[in-house]
């Protein structure tokens, strides 16, 4: 009997070993594909959709689209590896009347990585630096998704001349109670380091959905790809987390910006009654500010561009 129980357990100790050399050489393979392959991509990345300024001694890709008496200046959220494509959805549909600025942050899109600090106001700072170097002058309607909406709001607050209006999507709200510390919880540093395992071994190439993105060629398919493969998880992006406690307190002393706004909130997944209330106080310190509940995702421009691009539109002509 206790032979037959050392062989049983002799088993199923070589079938886990075998598992995890099976597993360890799949990584490697992976890993070792993955460098080849980001290699190969370079040449897709050598020229930006848009154009590079000089900001800090590095180079920020701005992207413009379309013109008008109004200029759309879209601030992508936490983590969003291309933004250019991000927002194709919004603003292809709003070009024809409007001009539509994508700023892509340093460790976004095309720009740069880079050392020293990502604190709101340094972001901040680079930011408009950027837009008037690429000669787009204020005012702007910032169009903010999910963390950008630190950087709209403190923008509105710091400099009122330079925000005609905010249109947040999902964005976050520096005035909820405890966000801060919501985000410097083990568990999202915890996914923060996953990220950056994702990015070396290459598994975001092998998992990487494009539903989202039915409207690229095949061309900007694989650009896209290549970007996401370049920036999921590097450190300029994961630095930014370390500001946001600031950029919170910041905000938290200041009045809320009084320009008009659109707050799209995604309800799927978050039924958050503190934020909805949060998010009801930057209603309530507008002119003419709306909140509008969607049952769809937390990327709402991708699955509601129709009705965005059309709020926004009556937004503006609400300006003139």
């Amino acid at each position: 009997m206790q032979t037959i129980v050392k062989k049983i357990f002799r088993f199923i100790g070589k079938t886990i070993l075998g598992l995890f050399i099976a597993l360890a050489i799949i990584i490697l393979v992976m890993t070792i594909y993955n460098r080849i392959r980001c290699s190969q991509e370079k040449e897709l990345l050598a020229k930006p959709t848009g154009q590079f300024v000089e900001v800090d001694g590095h180079n920020m890709n701005i992207f413009v689209s379309g013109d008008g008496d109004h200029t759309i200046v879209f601030l992508s959220g936490w983590g969003t590896e291309s933004p250019i494509y991000d927002f194709k959805p919004l603003y292809t549909k709003l070009s024809d009347d409007h001009k539509c600025v994508v700023i892509e942050k340093f460790g976004y899109g095309f720009s740069d990585e880079i050392e020293g600090e990502r604190d709101f106001d340094t972001i901040l700072r680079q930011d408009r630096e950027a837009l008037l170097k690429a000669g787009i002058k204020p005012p702007y309607v910032l169009c903010a998704h999910s963390l950008s909406g630190l950087e709209a709001t403190l923008w509105a607050q710091k400099y009122p001349d330079e925000v005609e209006a905010i249109v947040g999507l999902d964005m976050t709200l520096g005035n909820y109670p405890g966000y801060a510390d919501k985000q410097e919880s083990s568990s999202n540093k915890t996914i923060n380091n996953i990220n950056k395992v994702v990015r070396f071994v290459g598994l975001n190439r092998f998992l990487m959905s494009i539903s989202d993105y039915d409207d690229m060629s095949d061309a900007e398919i694989k650009q896209y790809i290549a970007l996401v493969c370049k920036n999921q998880g590097n450190d300029t992006v994961m630095r930014e987390n370390d500001g946001i406690r600031k950029a919170c307190e910041e905000i938290s002393a200041y009045p809320l910006p009084d320009v008009p706004t659109l707050q799209y909130l995604d309800t799927s997944s978050n039924e958050d009654e503190i934020y909805k209330s949060s998010c009801q106080k930057i209603i309530d310190a507008s002119v003419n500010g709306k909140m509008i509940q969607l049952d769809c995702g937390h990327y709402v421009h991708h699955f509601e561009s129709e009705r965005i691009a059309s709020d926004i539109s009556q937004l503006i002509n609400d300006l003139n």
